[in-house]
């Protein structure tokens, strides 16, 4: 392997893929993916400190800004737009921004991660201090966008944490807290958007997960600050109150609607 590449630019273990089989393609796929969890497993221990100092941040309250470029930052916005719905938690708690903003969310914005000095820009933009805490995402953790952005955070002593996919990357070197989940060559060489994406998408659930139990935003394995947004929603914060109280479906929903919070429904209830 050429080490001068990120690991996430290596070439693929397997070749002349126009010549696999469907089956042959989906099933190596797969094979890749099983490789996860393993690498994710070896950063357990510096997620766990990552959460407890993000825990102790908010509790002070700090917020938790994601940055990232491409595949990266539509992950870091998407687990930041998950939490209020999940949570019930204001929309400013978890902050997401993705360079050449909202609209690379759908469209890429040609060169938008290669401006070392925008990220934080546009991080000032949420007036971001030394309470907060900020993880930037980048497979290859060579990203100029991302990597500037926790430059300068450094700078104004504003903790910062990353999620990196390569080896010994420029990104990490200047991260306080550096998540390196190396899960090798993707399938189809330097398509980020497979291995290296689907494990920042489960180190993101389990940090941002694991920071709301610990806020107290989850009862028992129970969402009961979700907002009820939806049908399905509703009839699920139901169950949720059947469960908890112990009582038929016609008295949990009058106390639903009559509080419109499973939470304050169940508080109330065991007054």
């Amino acid at each position: 392997m050429n080490k001068n590449k990120p690991t996430t630019e290596q070439t693929s273990h397997y070749d002349h893929l126009e010549k696999m089989s469907t089956f042959d393609l989906l099933s190596a796929i797969n094979k890749e993916d099983k490789t996860i969890p393993a690498a994710i497993e070896k950063e357990i221990p510096r997620i766990e400190i990552l959460v407890d100092t993000i825990v102790k941040k908010m509790k002070q309250g700090g917020r938790l800004f994601y940055i990232g470029a491409g595949t990266s930052g539509r992950l870091g916005v998407l687990d930041a737009s998950e939490c209020p719905p999940t949570f019930g938690v204001p929309n400013d708690w978890v902050i997401g921004l993705i360079a050449g903003g909202d609209g690379a969310l759908r469209v890429a914005v040609e060169n938008a991660e290669d401006h070392p000095t925008q990220a934080f820009k546009d991080l000032m933009e949420f007036e971001i201090t030394d309470n907060d805490i900020l993880i930037g995402i980048a497979a290859s953790g060579t990203t100029p966008y991302v990597i500037g952005g926790l430059e300068e955070a450094n700078k104004k002593g504003i903790t910062t944490a990353c999620i990196t996919c390569s080896e010994q990357s420029p990104l990490a070197a200047v991260s306080k807290h550096p998540i390196e989940v190396i899960v090798g060559p993707e399938f189809l060489t330097g398509s980020t958007r497979m291995k290296a994406g689907t494990a920042q998408k489960q180190v993101l659930n389990m940090i941002s997960t694991s920071v709301m139990i610990k806020l107290g935003r989850v009862s028992g394995n129970k969402m009961i600050d979700m907002k009820l947004s939806n049908i399905k929603l509703v009839a699920r914060g139901t169950r949720m109150i059947m469960e908890e109280l112990k009582i038929e479906e016609k008295e949990a929903i009058a106390l639903l609607l009559e509080y419109k919070s499973v939470r304050k429904a169940i508080e109330s209830s065991r007054k």
